[in-house]
Parts: C-alpha cells; sequence; structure tokens
C-alpha cells in the first residue's frame, strides 16, 4: 500500500501552476559613470597630459641644452654728464660697444627690435633704438649703443646721487635691452619676448684719468 502511494507522488504534477521566480530593481538605480566618475577621468587624462609635456620638454632639453646669451660692454665713452640741480636738467653725451654672444650650438636668435634705455639714479634719461640682427650658431654681435641729449630728470635724490658720485670719481648709469625674439630650432621658429639684460656700468667723470672697465651684464633669456 505503501508502495504504491509512492509511485503516485513520483508521477506527473497536475497542480496549480507554479509562478516563475521575479527580479527586484532598485528604484531609481542607473547604469553608466555618475559625475565623480567623470571628474575622475578628466582628471586623470589631464594629469597624463602634464606627465607627457613634462617629458617632452625634458627631451627637448637634453637634445638642445639651452644657453644664456653673454652681454659684455668692452669700452663706454662719457664725454659729458652734467646736472643742473636749478633746471634738474641732465646734459649727457654716452657712447659704448656691447657684443652680445649666442653660445648655443643648436638654436639661433632673430633679434625682430631691439631697444637700448639708459638710465641714473632708477630714472630713464635716454634710449636708443638698434638695428634688427639675425644670430646664428655660436655666433658674436657687436652693438653701438650711443645716448646723446637733454633730459628732465625729477627726484630728491638725484642732485644728491650725482653730486656724491661727481666727488668720487664715477657716474653709475644703467644700460638695459629690450628685445623681441625669435629662437629658431631646426626649421621651427618660437616668438620669445621674455630675455632681459641689465649692464651696470661704472663710467669715470669725464675729464678724469680713470679708464672704464669691461662690464659683464646680467642677462635673463631661459
Amino acid at each position: 500500500m505503501a508502495s504504491a502511494k509512492q509511485g503516485h507522488l513520483n508521477g506527473a504534477y497536475y497542480g496549480p501552476p507554479v509562478p516563475p521566480p521575479q527580479s527586484y530593481h532598485s528604484v531609481g538605480s542607473r547604469s553608466g559613470c555618475g559625475p565623480c566618475c567623470l571628474l575622475c577621468t578628466l582628471f586623470k587624462f589631464i594629469i597624463s597630459i602634464v606627465i607627457i609635456v613634462g617629458i617632452v620638454v625634458l627631451v627637448l632639453w637634453l637634445v638642445f641644452r639651452p644657453h644664456e646669451v653673454k652681454v659684455y660692454v668692452g669700452t663706454a665713452s662719457l664725454a659729458q654728464f652734467a646736472f643742473s640741480s636749478n633746471s634738474s636738467n641732465l646734459q649727457y653725451n654716452l657712447s659704448m660697444d656691447m657684443s652680445i654672444r649666442n653660445p648655443n650650438k643648436r638654436i639661433s636668435i632673430y633679434y625682430d627690435y631691439v631697444e637700448a634705455r639708459a638710465l641714473y639714479d632708477g630714472s630713464r634719461f635716454a634710449f636708443d633704438v638698434l638695428p634688427t640682427f639675425y644670430q646664428g650658431h655660436k655666433n658674436t654681435t657687436v652693438l653701438y649703443p650711443a645716448f646723446q641729449g637733454t633730459q628732465l630728470l625729477l627726484g630728491d635724490s638725484v642732485a644728491t646721487t650725482y653730486s656724491r658720485e661727481k666727488e668720487e670719481g664715477f657716474y653709475y648709469v644703467h644700460v638695459k635691452l629690450y628685445t623681441r625674439l625669435r629662437l629658431k630650432v631646426w626649421v621651427f621658429k618660437i616668438h620669445y619676448n621674455k630675455q632681459k639684460v641689465d649692464c651696470s656700468l661704472k663710467l669715470p667723470v669725464p675729464g678724469s684719468s680713470a679708464k672704464f672697465e669691461g662690464t659683464k651684464c646680467d642677462v635673463d633669456l631661459f
């Protein structure tokens, strides 16, 4: 009797249908990348670009090894330098030769604009626009800035500085170069306007027996 019941249970099932299993999705869930994920991807992309650019710059620097331009004032003549405390006018006549040396092997320079400015006691009293030129690899160019005329110099310290330096026998004049450049690397030309040249000159008082000593100028190019 028990075996008959067991055989009946192992047969086909004719009961009500069994419902299929249900899958549940949380309300509001979305697939894809959210704002935080996008920001993270953008940040990684920017970091990668910065690293690549840094590597390229390092490789170029190692290949070309840029060196600063050398500027030197060999001779300078101060034929006149007279300041009137009554009118605050400065009469001047200053000339010099200035050599510019490009020591680079793979970089040449186009000087598209060159202006020399003369300053005394922090005030500009003259300027001279010099000829443009091209400077090849390991090349030296000599310029001849010249300043002559009369200029009004205002300021309480000018007269004091002039009197003191006249007694000492030397006037201290700064000559600065302002340029617009193009650097030529292979066939590429890069506009570069940063070069700064400052020549601090110790000029003997006109008529004295002292002589001008050659002066190396401060240069900021690269």
